[in-house]
C-alpha cells in the first residue's frame, strides 16, 4: 500500500513528522491489531506491506482510515503550533484540498486514495519489498537500503528498526 500527502508534499523532511508517522504506526501494531511486513517512509509517501492480526475480527481499512486520521490531525497541529517555516503554504495546501472534498472541513493531509495491491505470489511479493526498500537508494539518500532509519530493510538485515516487522516468509 502507498499512501500520499495531498499534491505529493514533500511533509516528512522534518523529524518531529516522522517521529508522529511512526509512534502512529506502533500504536496500531500494538493497539489495534495491525501487522507491519514492511515500511519505508518518503518525504511525500509512506509505504506499506501490512495485514490484520486477526482479519476475521479487524477490519484493515479501518486500521488505515484511523491511522491516517490520527497522523493527519497531529502532523497539521505540529504545524500549527510552529516552528515550521513552510508554515502558511502548508496549511493553504491542506485547505484547499479540504475544499475539493465534502468529507474534510478545515484540513486534508493525506490524499483520499491509498494504492493498494494484493500480493498473490511470492516473485510479486518480493518484487514489492525489494522496491519498498530501495526508494532511499533510489533517491540518493542513502548508499544502501539498511542504512535508512525509517525503513524495514533494517530488520530486514539483521539491524533494530523503529517498527516491530512481522517477517514475510
Amino acid at each position: 500500500m502507498e499512501s500520499q500527502s495531498v499534491f505529493w508534499l514533500d511533509v516528512f523532511v522534518r523529524l518531529r513528522y516522522k517521529t508522529i508517522f511512526v509512534e502512529s504506526l506502533n500504536f496500531c501494531i500494538i493497539n489495534k491489531g495491525l501487522r507491519v511486513h514492511a515500511w519505508c517512509l518518503m518525504s511525500s509517501h509512506a509505504h506499506l506491506i501490512i495485514s490484520a492480526a486477526n482479519p476475521q475480527k479487524i477490519n484493515l481499512s479501518d486500521i488505515i482510515r484511523d491511522l491516517k486520521k490520527f497522523t493527519a490531525a497531529q502532523i497539521i497541529r505540529e504545524i500549527e503550533a510552529g516552528p515550521e517555516s513552510r508554515q502558511e503554504w502548508l496549511l493553504d495546501k491542506f485547505r484547499f484540498a479540504a475544499g475539493k472534498n465534502s468529507r474534510n472541513t478545515q484540513y486534508q493531509f493525506w490524499q483520499q486514495n491509498n494504492h493498494a495491491e494484493e500480493l498473490l505470489t511470492n516473485h510479486f511479493t518480493d518484487q514489492k519489498l525489494q522496491y519498498i526498500h530501495q526508494n532511499p537508494v533510489q533517491e540518493g539518500w542513502v548508499e544502501q537500503a539498511q542504512h535508512y532509519l525509517y525503513s524495514s530493510a533494517r530488520d530486514y538485515s539483521g539491524l533494530q528498526g523503529l517498527v516491530p516487522i512481522t517477517f514475510i516468509d
